[in-house]
């Protein structure tokens, strides 16, 4: 019977790589994890944590502004850049910290260079080779900046967060989540910021309101935004930038940020050596239990480019330790539905939603009932804020199911991580209905709304 080092070998430390690795570890078998980076991945160190920071950051201004409505006076403190940065940097540092205690104390070998495959069963790293029963593959997504002359001089969002001086021109290129959440960041932290995108409306596939909504409210607060249009060439010059637009336009910046979509981490990994099979994107294929195609090696994560989402990776680990390890006492193995995931984008105000938008609702379902409501919350009756909140519901009329949940406005991801735990169960619009709101709350609006707006 062949003898292997490791039971399990897993290669990068983001979210489900450690995760993997920790209760992998905790089931008692031997275990090792190599990253080359600070230990956490995108999510800990240039993602979702380090961006929700600076999104806190980023909501002072309007709150120090809004203030004043409800009897505070005084002048809003200005931004020290250097400070948040700083602040930052320390509570990444503890994360970091976190992550590395908690898999030695469950019994993982960390082992920090760079791993490449070499075998079904090895793996060399630092020039010594290891042998595991299985290996993991849970190297993540890195951003990309497509083929535009004077690419060289633009950012992506791993460097971000570290800028010096701060950016008080910035452009954005992009349209999706990330470009919108950095666009509403920086935006309300005091840069001019304009956004450009080439297609016809931002956040393509979420919800056609919800696009339109948060485009009119991050215009409200200040962002520029250009639609139908992109980078011809970017040219340094005494002023900064010069950003030449396809439409002949030129716009002016002291940075450059592109957020043009991410491609799987997969580069110097051996996949050939190995005969891991990847898709055209570059993506790792896998099965339904994470397999590659070769019987040994498991993938997770961002680096299938299935959904993108640091939970979706958490569960997607835990699905392949009890597949290969079995459930924790007591517990019925892990399985993996991608149905009814919530997500939130981390804009100006927020945006949260789960199940379906209406186009797709109406393709899958035929006859759907969809509620709307578009309302001032009531906190602004005071502030002087013009900001509003969208909800919106979409019930499948044939079940009463609820299908769709989109909500735009302040702390919508809490919100609608609530309803999403509800529809996943399978609440009905009745149920819905039957439900006392709270009162007064932006959320009780989702159990309120009895006439739907179209059908």
């Amino acid at each position: 019977m062949q003898t292997f080092d490791f039971d399990l070998f897993v290669i990068g430390g983001g979210s489900g790589g450690v995760r993997a690795a920790r209760m992998a570890a905790q089931r008692g078998v031997r275990v090792a994890l190599a990253e080359v980076s600070a230990m956490g991945g995108t999510c800990v160190n240039v993602g979702c944590i380090p961006k929700k920071l600076y999104s806190y950051a980023a909501h002072y201004a309007d709150s120090f502004e809004e203030s004043h409505g409800f009897g505070w006076v005084g002048e809003a403190p200005r931004l020290d850049w250097e400070a948040l940065k700083a602040n930052r940097a320390r509570e990444i540092s503890r994360l970091n910290g976190v992550y590395n205690h908690l898999l030695k104390s469950s019994g993982v070998q960390i082992i920090e260079d760079w791993a490449t495959l070499t075998g079904k069963h090895t793996v060399e790293v630092a020039g010594k080779s290891y042998s595991a029963k299985n290996i993991l593959i849970a190297t993540g997504g890195t951003p990309t900046v497509p083929e535009v002359p004077g690419r060289e001089h633009a950012i992506t969002s791993n460097e971000i967060f570290d800028l010096s001086p701060f950016p008080r021109r910035l452009l954005v290129v992009g349209g999706g989540y990330i470009a919108c959440e950095f666009a509403s960041i920086f935006n309300g932290l005091g840069a001019q910021v304009t956004q450009l995108y080439r297609g016809e409306q931002i956040l393509r596939g979420f919800d056609a309101d919800v696009r339109a909504f948060i485009a009119g409210e991050m215009a409200k607060t200040g962002v520029t935004l250009h639609l139908n249009t992109d980078v011809a060439a970017i040219e340094r010059s005494d002023d900064g930038l010069n950003v030449r637009l396809r439409d002949g336009s030129v716009i002016l910046a002291d940075t450059v940020l592109y957020a043009t979509g991410r491609e799987p981490l997969t580069g110097g990994l051996g996949l050939d050596a190995a005969g891991v099979a990847v898709n055209d994107a570059g993506a790792i294929q896998v099965n339904a239990h994470y397999q590659t195609s070769v019987s040994s090696i498991y993938a997770v994560g961002d680096v299938t480019a299935r959904l993108q989402l640091t939970p979706v990776a958490l569960g997607e680990a835990m699905v392949v330790v009890d597949h290969l390890f079995g459930p924790q006492a007591g517990k019925k193995p892990r399985r993996m539905s991608y149905d009814f995931i919530p997500t939130a984008v981390f804009t100006h105000p927020n945006i949260g939603t789960v199940g379906y938008t209406e186009d797709e609702a109406c393709d899958k379902f035929g006859q759907i009932s969809v509620f709307r409501s578009d309302f001032r919350a009531l906190r602004h009756t005071l502030s002087g804020s013009t900001e509003r909140t969208l909800i919106k519901l979409l019930v499948d009329d044939a079940s009463d199911r609820v299908v769709g949940l989109h909500m735009v406005g302040p702390d919508a991801g809490e919100v609608v991580q609530g309803f999403a735990v509800a529809m996943k169960a399978g609440a009905t619009k009745a149920i819905f209905d039957s439900t006392i709101g709270i009162h007064p709350t932006l959320a009780e609006e989702f159990v309120t709304m009895r006439e739907p707006v179209r059908r």
